[in-house]
């Protein structure tokens, strides 16, 4: 599902850190990594009057990102999908598509409404393959035998020109790149052991190819589609990643996260047990199928329900009554499945085996249909449906009076499961325990849930970054209204705003709320640039800054005018990749359409205005550090530092080329100087020591290892490998790399001699887990999991290349939970320390010399001076900490945040900068000058700071 509340666990500090977000469009093709630089078309306000048409010009493309107020004739037989194709292709110097057939534009749905009114929805196909997010909107009305087009919208890139269609990366090779690119995410923060009976080395995640598809970066990206399924190696908690391969070369160019969760513990696609039921035939009347039965929900009011009465005489959780009454025997169904004790991992996109509606012998449903959460999840679902069909004429969630299925009381590895989803097919509840009741206590809960399959149905906004964060503010918005309907609350009242209020069982309405639609966050002061990895790129951290505005604009309307307006503007205006500009634009054309007055739209641009939402907003947003380089184009690869000289890999402004390989002085003086060549293929994860740069190259069959002088000096191929690859660190001779096993859960360090050519693997064995590598002096540090008889250890080891000698340094394995990311310096080896003893979520910085000599402690484990370490970078007289708390709600100082020590612990941890929004890929070069890419303005930029910031 995707989330009413802020709140994550601390597992989700474990899949954070990697690269932020920029805004619509780009947000998302900015990838699983930092933003990237286009900015997406911008839908100017449409103030005319609805009679005179207004073109809104798309950026990037040729085709406009708006229509409004036209009045023109088409095609009155046919279907509307035929009708929209004819429409867009007999005025070609308007749209500028050129294919207009069903395989250029493919049906993606049709909706009507009341007064004859049509939406069409096409999918744009670039010779037959589907753009991801291009999708184009044509608004029809059929009256009297004829039909009129009086509008149209979206995304269609004209841009797209691509030589071949044909993939040279295999199926077999997507997935495995895939896989490993997931293993990789889940292993950039501390390397833990498995719960205890646990073995590791098992397979835990699987890939599904879902067909080629064409990123709409500057000409086209072909990549292949491939979704990552299971359970994190490190957590059990479930994986769903939706990641592209890019065809030509198989690096993984944009991945991100299909977990969809109402709070931000998460949840994804589990294992693929039982088909979900296709429903229930009924044998007789539809007013024969329905049975009154009462129940008490958590709130104490005792409440009518739906219920069926089986061929047993026993009374099931299912309603019949939305059945339209002309076909008893298909359409509407509502069930609500008792999933208690059931893990998450296995509700999540599939259908646990064997559960069963909550069924009783009587009508009366008693105290543990209550307390489970039964009452409430059953009696608010019948609500959101009345909700949709009395308002909007929808016919339940997908518009069709499709099924609607709950499943309730679902846990976590045996734990509760604070949390609620929708999962593309169903709504899912956690069993709630503490201070939290099952999620399906309060009705904004089961609104939003059903609001995001809505959303699916409808507009299918792409749930990451700024079209995620619409995702989630919609949700909001009409699970709101949906509870303030239900409850009978006004509007009026303080806590009217507040989502998740109900939830608790000891907490105010206030101190429980997960998000408020009055918080008055705006784009200024409240925006903030996030990482996918971490938010899914700020779907709930941003979410109320649009769902404010729309709450505003509410509460000046009033709920029937304001609730049309949104739910036009969701479905016939907004497309997959928009963001808020063109959330704002897609509003302010539904209010026209609708027959705002002057004064109401005002009122509605007024509401975005309060909240920052209007073009260019992104340019007001600041920083306290240097910008090196503005507007990189990278995912999924960081910097590196060294001697006054960094490496990163970027593309072209556009985001079509594959990356390339640019170094530059530390300073920020100069020009960056590209090293790799544009061959096609992906030149990734660099390193240099200021004398060498090094980089792998991501090739269709393999990936080859790169080096080159910092100067001048050619460039030589040292290596190679089948597998996949991450994390290079080069110093010297030696170039150290992690390869993370598609299969198999865990990461294996390799170096290789630059200079001979000689290939080794770190503790040569399957079972040990080698991580988090740094390399000094011909010396590799890592973090080391080995199994021993009472269990897996955990430790920091030192080899010495030259001969062959392991250290490992003085880690207490009997209590460490947890080691991170290692860095040696000229005197010894700092690493990341967990201890069990305190699970305060905090872990300690430690150092030793390389013989294990003289350990000391830099930042304690708990206490003061304590951080949330999550990985590291030193150079000889300073080390930087990224920090990661754990956290109940989102919020910018729970995001990656970068702290400074002196590399003997002396004077306590700085901030080294204030900037909003996450600090990742931290890259210590001399002194205390450290690097990062940041995604503050909501960009990813490269920037540094000389010195701490300190206190903030």
């Amino acid at each position: 599902m995707r989330s009413a509340g802020h709140r994550r666990s601390a597992t989700a500090r474990k899949r954070h850190g990697g690269t932020s977000v920029a805004q619509g469009t780009a947000a998302l093709l900015a990838a699983a990594g930092l933003l990237v630089t286009a900015v997406p078309a911008a839908h100017a306000d449409t103030t005319t009057a609805a009679t005179t048409s207004a073109v809104t010009p798309g950026t990037g493309t040729d085709t406009p990102s708006l229509v409004t107020g036209l009045h023109e004739e088409a095609a009155a037989t046919g279907s509307a999908a035929d009708a929209a194709r004819g429409h867009l292709g007999a005025r070609k110097g308007r749209y500028h598509i050129a294919d207009t057939s069903a395989k250029g534009l493919a049906s993606a749905g049709t909706t009507t409404e009341k007064g004859g009114k049509e939406t069409v929805r096409l999918q744009q196909k670039y010779q037959g393959v589907p753009v991801l997010g291009g999708q184009y909107i044509v608004r029809m009305t059929a009256k009297d035998g004829r039909r009129t087009v009086t509008g149209t919208s979206g995304s269609y890139f004209t841009g797209l020109k691509l030589d071949s269609l044909a993939p040279k990366v295999s199926e077999k090779t997507a997935i495995e790149r895939a896989i490993g690119a997931v293993t990789a995410q889940q292993g950039d923060g501390l390397l833990r052991a498995p719960a205890k009976g646990e073995k590791a080395g098992r397979a835990r995640l699987a890939g599904e190819e879902r067909g080629l598809t064409i990123l709409p970066r500057g000409t086209g990206v072909l990549t292949r589609h491939i979704t990552v399924t299971g359970v994190g190696a490190a957590d059990g908690t479930p994986v769903r990643q939706e990641v592209y391969v890019d065809a030509r070369s198989g690096f993984p160019v944009l991945q991100y996260s299909g977990i969809e969760t109402f709070g931000t513990t998460g949840t994804a696609m589990g294992s693929t047990e039982d088909a979900a039921p296709a429903g229930e035939a009924a044998t007789t009347a539809a007013d024969q199928l329905v049975v009154k039965g009462t129940g008490v929900r958590y709130n104490g009011e005792k409440t009518e329900l739906n219920l069926y009465k089986d061929t047993k005489g026993v009374y099931e959780m299912i309603d019949y009554s939305k059945r339209p009454t002309d076909s008893p025997y298909n359409g509407e169904m509502i069930a609500t499945y008792d999933a208690r004790g059931r893990d998450v991992s296995t509700a999540s996109g599939a259908w646990p085996s064997g559960i069963k509606t909550f069924q009783s012998a009587t009508t009366d449903l008693g105290e543990d249909y209550t307390d489970s959460g039964a009452v409430d999840a059953h009696w608010a679902a019948g609500k959101v449906y009345d909700y949709y069909k009395n308002h909007f004429g929808r016919s339940g969630i997908d518009g069709k009076d499709g099924y609607v299925y709950s499943l309730v009381g679902v846990t976590s590895n045996g734990q509760p499961y604070d949390n609620a989803f929708w999962d593309g097919t169903k709504m899912v509840y956690g069993q709630g325990s503490g201070d939290y009741r099952t999620f399906s206590a309060d009705t904004d809960v089961v609104g939003h849930e059903m609001t995001h399959g809505v959303t699916e149905h409808t507009a299918g906004l792409v749930y990451a970054g700024q079209s995620g964060a619409m995702n989630e503010a919609i949700s909001d918005y009409f699970g709101n209204a949906i509870d303030l309907e239900a409850n009978h609350q006004s509007m009026d009242d303080p806590d009217a705003g507040l989502l998740g209020e109900d939830l608790c069982t000891t907490k105010s309405p206030r101190e429980c709320a997960l998000r408020d639609l009055n918080d008055g966050a705006t784009t200024s002061k409240d925006f903030i640039g996030v990482t996918y990895r971490g938010d899914n790129g700020g779907v709930h951290l941003n979410s109320t800054i649009f769902s404010g505005a729309l709450w505003d604009m509410r509460q000046d309307l009033g709920g029937d005018l304001a609730d049309r307006i949104v739910y036009r503007a969701l479905s016939a205006y907004m497309t997959p990749l928009d963001g808020f500009t063109e959330g704002r634009a897609a509003v302010v054309a539904a209010a026209q359409e609708l027959g705002a007055t002057k004064a109401q739209l005002k009122t509605v641009k007024t509401s975005f205005d309060a909240h920052g939402i209007v073009p260019g907003w992104e340019k007001a947003l600041g920083v306290d550090t240097d910008t090196i380089l503005s507007k990189v184009n990278v995912a999924g690869t960081g910097v590196s530092a060294g001697n006054g000289t960094y490496a990163l890999s970027r593309s072209n402004e556009d985001g079509s080329e594959p990356y390339s390989v640019w170094v530059g002085n530390t300073s920020g003086k100069g020009t960056p100087v590209q090293k790799s060549p544009n061959n096609g293929n992906y030149n990734v994860y660099a390193t240099t020591d200021g004398k060498n740069v090094a980089w792998a190259e991501f090739a269709s069959s393999a990936v080859y290892f790169h080096v080159r002088p910092v100067g001048s000096g050619v460039d030589k191929v040292v290596g190679g490998t089948a597998a996949n690859v991450s994390g290079l660190v080069l110093n010297g001779d030696i170039l150290a790399y992690t390869v993370p096993d598609p299969y198999y859960g865990l990461q294996h360090v390799w170096y290789l001699n630059i200079r001979t050519g000689e290939i080794k693997q770190v503790n040569n064995s399957y079972v040990v887990a080698t991580a988090l590598a740094s390399v000094r002096d011909g010396r590799i540090a890592y973090a080391k999991m080995w199994p021993e008889s009472d269990g897996y250890k955990l430790g920091v080891e030192v080899l010495d290349t030259a001969t062959g000698k392991t250290t490992l340094m003085p880690v207490d394995k009997s209590t460490t939970a947890g080691v991170g990311q290692t860095a040696l310096t000229d005197d010894g080896v700092t690493w990341i320390e967990d201890d069990d003893i305190t699970d305060s979520g905090q872990a300690a910085v430690r150092r030793a010399a390389l013989d294990g000599s003289g350990p000391a402690t830099l930042t304690p484990e708990s206490g003061d001076g304590s951080l949330y370490a999550y990985s590291l970078t030193a150079s000889d007289d300073a080390v930087t900490v990224t920090t990661l708390p754990p956290a109940t709600t989102w919020a910018n100082d729970t995001l990656p945040k970068l702290y400074q020590v002196a590399s003997d612990g002396t004077g306590g941890a700085q901030r080294v900068s204030c900037d909003r929004g996450d600090q990742v890929y931290a890259a210590a070069d001399s002194g205390q000058r450290v690097l990062w890419l940041d995604g503050t303005t909501g960009y990813t930029n490269l920037v540094k700071r000389d010195r701490p910031a300190g206190r903030c």
